[in-house]
């Protein structure tokens, strides 16, 4: 009975946690569904495209991480509706088209949003649920990918409505995520045993930080892959063919995909491990990315869904597997995998955008369909840490 008592509020809380990271990251996903409306109805070039992208990852890149630090260090319940708040903001602002330098700040201030929003919602996830985690994690992340999937429709359906007011519909989301997507943060020892145990854990535990650079290393090259085709596969169908509502479903199945892939991983990894798990999906993603750039474009939008499916398989895991390699600095580990590494592969957008200006966007795509198989072989070098144990009446999933 009182694990029923005890259980029910940490899904509620995590239900929240995760209905919060969907309203944030509708706006990582609206970055990348922008671009074709930018270079359509502003004239930009794929470089200068693919460039905003870029100051939305990274500001990310820089300043996850010291957000990481900061929850590590303090309790900050205010940073998520804050962080919420600025994600929305800032895409909103976009539609002022006061010029390039303009757009690109406004991205950046919603980067900025997104960059405070994840280490302290991913330690607060792992604080909550205490134990390992793998399926609240999956959970939290899910909510993420859904708000990534419904980007691409929510950006169609904003800018539709002309004039100003499409643009401020783009900052409802963050409105509902102020409101309702942060569940109230324990405070004391005594409201969190999870955190007791977390302290417990990581002093026995210690850290494995090489193992965590080669995690790094993973995710860095993950990054590369899934931001080089969420940036550029809606101007790759077009270019074959398809038209813009074309090349929004496709970006819309790449995103669907994620989300399947990401509560997938949860339960592979209870069957698998985690690190068996992780590089499985990456060799996984060589034929799907491969199949994308090469097979008929009907063929794109599965081989967009099963790409992203393999690629955010090891997403939820990654994050784990980060915070079980530093357990005394959660905080920075869910900085550095969901923030540093995933924003440091934007920097390969304005390279696979130059390359495409200088040859074609397919020439320039080439590369994501090799990458896969550098992650696969790096993954299979990473230790499985020891399992934390769960704390008396508490289930993690």
């Amino acid at each position: 009975m009182k694990s029923v008592i005890r259980t029910t509020p940490v899904r509620r809380r995590t239900a929240a946690l995760a209905a919060g990271h969907s309203c944030v990251d509708v706006y990582q996903g609206a970055v990348a569904a922008l671009v074709p409306f930018l270079v359509a109805e502003r004239s930009y070039g794929y470089a200068a495209a693919s460039g905003i992208v870029l100051a939305a990852s990274l500001l990310s890149s820089v300043v996850q991480p010291l957000f990481g630090m900061l929850a590590d260090r303090r309790q900050a319940p205010w940073l998520i509706p804050v962080a919420t708040g600025a994600a929305g903001l800032g895409i909103a602002l976009v539609g002022l088209d006061a010029g390039y330098p303009a757009t690109v700040a406004a991205v950046a201030l919603s980067g900025l949003g997104v960059a405070a929003y994840h280490p302290a919602a991913a330690r607060l996830v792992r604080a909550t649920v205490g134990g390992p985690g793998h399926t609240a994690m999956s959970w939290f992340a899910l909510g993420g990918n859904i708000g990534f999937a419904c980007a691409p429709l929510l950006v169609v359906g904003a800018l539709a409505v002309p004039g100003p007011a499409g643009w401020w519909l783009l900052a409802l989301p963050a409105a509902l995520g102020v409101l309702l997507g942060r569940p109230p943060a324990p405070t004391g020892a005594a409201a969190c045993p999870a955190a007791r145990a977390e302290k417990a854990t990581a002093a026995a535990l210690g850290e494995n930080r090489p193992a965590f650079l080669l995690l790094s290393l993973v995710v860095i090259v993950r990054s590369v892959v899934f931001i080089g085709l969420s940036t550029f596969i809606a101007l790759y169908v077009r270019e074959r063919g398809g038209g813009e509502t074309a090349g929004a479903v496709a970006l819309f199945a790449l995103f669907a995909g994620s989300a399947g892939g990401t509560l997938l991983g949860g339960r592979l990894a209870g069957r698998w491990g985690r690190v068996t798990t992780v590089h499985r999906a990456y060799a996984a993603a060589v034929p799907a990315v491969a199949g994308i750039l090469f097979l008929p474009l009907p063929l794109v939008y599965p081989c967009a869904a099963l790409a992203a499916a393999a690629l955010y398989v090891p997403f939820s895991l990654q994050v784990t597997l980060g915070q079980d390699y530093l357990p005394t600095r959660m905080g920075t580990a869910g900085g550095v995998t969901l923030g540093l590494t995933v924003s440091v592969g934007g920097l390969a957008g304005p390279l696979i955008g130059a390359a495409a200006d200088a040859t074609s966007l397919r020439v320039a795509l080439l590369p994501l369909a090799v990458l896969p198989v550098l992650a696969w072989a790096l993954a299979r070098r990473l230790p499985e840490p020891v399992p934390a144990p769960v704390p008396e009446g508490r289930h993690g999933g």
